[in-house]
């Protein structure tokens, strides 16, 4: 892998949270599968890294204690739909020490909490890639990829917020975090602008 200007932020797209037979199911975000799998696809063509954040519980994660259990390591709905993987993946555990993510199209940050800034690889990892953009989409709008959007705003780096590739529990919440986010200094943008624009 290159050392990139550009990275494309995949938050949490994972069968528990996208199809109805999830454990902790958005309604409505099976809809945006087919745009997450484009940009992801769009990325590996034109050598843009790709950082899918996942969440990778213990059975008795203390998240339990708010959210019902959810994304247990090794279950089936802790895994992305096949059609958003790419071909050379690297995990990154959040664990001490950044693994070899030269050769990686897309790298599967795991975490335990609903910042993925709290994985202790991540700043290390931004800075290893020369990250100055990141284009972000996933779910949920107002939660894990609020999080991730505006940590990545308070890096000093530029972000982006597909709007037509993320999904909200909350339709005003999420409103409210697209508005904060742009007032921030963030960015709007849909699929199809991004796609044209790679």
């Amino acid at each position: 892998m290159t050392r990139a200007v550009t990275v494309f932020f995949d938050v949490d797209t994972q069968l528990d949270f996208l199809y109805p037979s999830g454990a902790l199911y958005v309604p409505g975000a099976e809809a945006i599968v087919d745009r997450v799998a484009a940009l992801n696809h769009c990325a590996a063509t034109h050598g843009i890294p790709v950082i899918s954040t996942m969440d990778a519980h213990t059975p008795d994660d203390s998240e339990f204690r708010d959210w019902p259990p959810h994304c247990i390591t090794g279950t089936p709905g802790q895994r992305k739909p096949p059609s958003t993987l790419l071909e050379r993946r690297v995990v990154v555990p959040n664990a001490p020490g950044l693994a070899e993510i030269d050769a990686a199209q897309q790298i599967l940050l795991e975490k335990q909490a609903l910042d993925c800034f709290t994985n202790v690889n991540l700043p290390a990892l931004l800075d290893r890639l020369g990250v100055e953009r990141c284009v972000v989409y996933g779910v949920v709008t107002e939660i894990c990829v609020k999080f991730a959007a505006f940590g990545l705003l308070k890096t000093g780096r530029r972000a982006e917020l597909v709007r037509d590739a993320i999904k909200d529990l909350d339709a005003t919440a999420g409103a409210k975090m697209m508005a904060d986010f742009t007032a921030a200094g963030g960015t709007l943008t849909t699929t199809e602008q991004v796609l044209a624009e790679v």
